[in-house]
């Protein structure tokens, strides 16, 4: 990265756009954990700009959000409970 370029990634807060590594920082995994995650449909694939994997910080959030929260029953049914 050129000089120019560093000194204004120190001045942005937060970048649009994130490759594979900074997108798995973002939300606190590791590469390989946020790579299965995308394969398997939890968490988005990327954008591609000119063949490099772009991540968006909003389709980002938008899965995180959609992730299970702990406690919580997924879809409104809980599946250990019988319906009888």
């Amino acid at each position: 990265m050129s000089a120019a370029k560093a000194a204004v990634a120190t001045r942005l807060s937060m970048r649009r756009g994130l490759g594979e590594a900074e997108a798995a920082l973002y939300v606190g995994l590791g590469a390989t954990k946020f790579s299965a995650l995308v394969k398997d449909g939890r968490m988005p694939r990327p954008r591609l700009i000119d063949g490099r994997r772009i991540w968006d910080v909003d389709d980002i959030d938008a899965a995180f959000r959609e992730l299970p929260v702990e406690g919580e029953i997924a879809h409104g049914k809980n599946p250990w409970h019988d319906d009888e």
